[in-house]
């Protein structure tokens, strides 16, 4: 029987990931705005559809005030629904 080894601590860079800057931080953004529109866009697809936590980079309390201000600005119609 093979000895079991240990869990390796590898950081992110030495597994060969990167992790996704914070947009939100390099922009010095405390809350999402449901007016700014153009930093919503960001944060949606062609499409569309809300981009995921894991391609924009933002903690998950920034991902659920940008989901917030997305669907705000959408029933404001700021934003459209879908893009054709």
């Amino acid at each position: 029987m093979a000895a079991k080894r240990a869990p390796s601590k590898k950081t992110p860079s030495e597994l060969g990931r990167r992790r996704k800057k914070n947009p939100l931080i390099a922009a010095e953004i405390e809350t999402v705005d449901y007016k700014d529109i153009s930093l919503l866009r960001t944060f949606i697809s062609d499409r569309g559809k809300i981009r995921s936590r894991r391609v924009t980079g933002l903690t998950p309390q920034q991902q659920r005030q940008v989901a917030t201000a997305v669907k705000n600005a959408r029933e404001m119609a700021l934003l459209p629904f879908t893009i054709r």
